[in-house]
Parts: structure tokens; C-alpha cells; sequence
């Protein structure tokens, strides 16, 4: 099996995000980075299923050359190739993206003379939550793609894929090679060995130039909401606390 996760650097979750003075971009002077968590269990379903049935992982992402800090934590955990599409650090939007990422998926096709069987985006970046890049991809490569991805069965040419909903789950099956986005949930992301950390520092980073015209959509500006402060009471630290605890409750119409 054949597989290429896409990944994305973004910002840690829970991170405190502030904006450049001219809202035109995200101050990351303290702030650390890591890969889209979704994509991340993206990353883990591939490495799974080539352990089970044997086949290659590849890595790619588009992002500035500080990524290739993700592209080695993923070989770290069992990615067997990666590829750079380097970019000068600033936003590019998803037309572009999934333009200069198609051209580059065309070209590693085209140069090993076979298809990836699968192709896993995550279901959506945790910064920019756009939905977008994986179903342009797949509407470019002409293939077929289902997003909200958190069950994979490959095998004999088709993909079966299980996406959750309220009343159970939906069962998509699709010839390969195919594109799924996979959702956070569908498997628990291993740690890195010591042993993978010191293998991916002298694994062989792939880079691809390849740019993109713009797409339809600009930024105008990043605006960071206002913070919300709530205070705390303290009510007492012993015993005589309760009493202002059932005092409350009362006031809520907790008690009658």
C-alpha cells in the first residue's frame, strides 16, 4: 500500500495567539508549532496500515523551511519518505495550496510510474479550519474523496471508510487510489522512540518548488477577540464555608 499523508504546521493548540501589530499575520516570536491533530491521526492510520500490509509512507507539506521540523517528527514515527513544497512563511489560500499540491503529488506519480493508493488529509487545519484543500486536491487529481473520516478498511482496490453520526455511522466504500479526510478520534497518535528520533534526523528531505497563482480569496486582516475575564469568590476554606454554599444555591433557585 501506497499512501501520502498531507500535514500542516500550525501553532500548538492552547496557545496563546497574538497578532502582528498590522493584524496582517501571527506574531510567532513565543510560539511553538506542531502538525494539525488531525492530520497527525491521519499520519497514524498510515503507518498502521503499512505495518499490517506492507507499503510506504510519504509526508508532504507546504509550509516555510521551519517545517521540515514536522516532516521529521512524522518520519520519526514511521513515515518513510518527505517532501518539502517550501514557501516564504506567509498564508497562502486554499486555491493556491491545493494547486501547488496537486502539481507536486502529479509529479511524485509521475516520476515512480504508479499512483498513491491513498491519499489522507485531515479533516480540517487547526488554524485556519478551512475544509477545503483535500476536496480541491481530489477535485483536481480527478479522484474521489470523502472527509470526517474516523474508520479505514484498504484492500483488493478499494478503500471502505466509516464516518460517525448521531444515529450510528456512514459506510463509504471507493475505488483506490482515493482521498479521505480523516478526523481526530479514529486512533490514539503514538510517542516517537529514541531509536525514530535519531533515524529521522538522517532521513532524505525531498524539496519541491513549485508555486501557484492566487486564488479567489484574500486575507484582509487577523483580528484577535477580546478576552473574557471571569473572577473567582473564594467562599472560605473550612467548614464554615457550607453555609455561603447553601446561601448561593439559593439565590440560583438550585434549592426550594
Amino acid at each position: 500500500m501506497n499512501i501520502l499523508v498531507c500535514v500542516k504546521r500550525v501553532p500548538a493548540p492552547g496557545a496563546k495567539i497574538n497578532v502582528t501589530d498590522d493584524g496582517q499575520s501571527v506574531d510567532t516570536a513565543h510560539l511553538g508549532f506542531t502538525t494539525s491533530p488531525h492530520e497527525e491521526c491521519a499520519l497514524e492510520e498510515a503507518v498502521q496500515i503499512t505495518e499490517r500490509d506492507g507499503g510506504e509512507v510519504t509526508v508532504l507539506t507546504l509550509g516555510p523551511p521551519d517545517a521540515e521540523e514536522q516532516l521529521r517528527y512524522a518520519a520519526s514515527v514511521g513515515a518513510h519518505k518527505m517532501v518539502l513544497i517550501p514557501t516564504d512563511g506567509t498564508s497562502w489560500d486554499p486555491q493556491r495550496t491545493a494547486s501547488a499540491i496537486s502539481r507536486a503529488i502529479s509529479s511524485i506519480e509521475e516520476q515512480s510510474g504508479t499512483p498513491f493508493d491513498l491519499i489522507l488529509f485531515g479533516n480540517e487545519s487547526a488554524d485556519s479550519g478551512g475544509f477545503q484543500v483535500g476536496v480541491r486536491v481530489a477535485h483536481t487529481l480527478g479522484r474521489p474523496i470523502v472527509n470526517g473520516i474516523k474508520g479505514v478498511d484498504a484492500g483488493d482496490g478499494k478503500v471502505t471508510a466509516r464516518r460517525e453520526i448521531d444515529s450510528g455511522y456512514e459506510v463509504y466504500e471507493l475505488p483506490m487510489p482515493a482521498l479521505l479526510g480523516i478526523r481526530e478520534g479514529i486512533n490514539l497518535p503514538r510517542y516517537p522512540t529514541m531509536k525514530g528520533r535519531l533515524a529521522s534526523k538522517k532521513a532524505e528531505l525531498t524539496t519541491s518548488e513549485i508555486d501557484a497563482p492566487a486564488g479567489g480569496q484574500s486575507q484582509l486582516r487577523l483580528h484577535r477577540p477580546a478576552e473574557t475575564v471571569s473572577e473567582t469568590e473564594i467562599l472560605g476554606t473550612d467548614a464554615s464555608a457550607a453555609a455561603a454554599i447553601v446561601d448561593i444555591l439559593g439565590e440560583i433557585g438550585v434549592l426550594s
